[in-house]
């Protein structure tokens, strides 16, 4: 099986939920089928920052997107990688970031083997 890196960016997150997929607020839309990791370098975090992670996909093709995995951060992390469990996705997923509290400069890489 391939590995690819599905996605990449860079954002300043701030109180808008923002899409790892289009780089858009989100959260939003994609229907291409694999196992997902998701990869964040939350170096910029410092005391009173929280960072929520969430992850939306699809029970079946016609279903309505919901949350199928979230995680808030606070503070400085140490490590400063952060990586998600790996998540079978395909009907119409997507992975958000939104601050809590703070500006953070987040990097991410969404990895996918299919």
């Amino acid at each position: 099986m391939a590995i690819s890196e599905a996605f990449a960016g860079s954002e300043a997150v701030s109180t808008t939920e923002h899409s790892m997929t289009t780089d858009t607020a989100g959260p939003d839309v994609d229907t291409s089928d694999g196992v997902f990791q998701i990869f964040l370098d939350l170096n910029d975090m410092v005391s009173g920052d929280e960072l929520q992670i969430r992850v939306y996909e699809k029970v079946g093709a016609a279903s309505t997107q919901r949350i199928v995995y979230q995680c808030n951060l606070i503070g400085a992390q140490s490590p400063p990688i952060w990586v998600s469990p790996s998540l079978i996705l395909m009907h119409g997923w997507d992975a958000t970031l939104d601050a809590i509290a703070g500006t953070i400069t987040v990097d991410w890489s969404i990895r996918k083997v299919a």
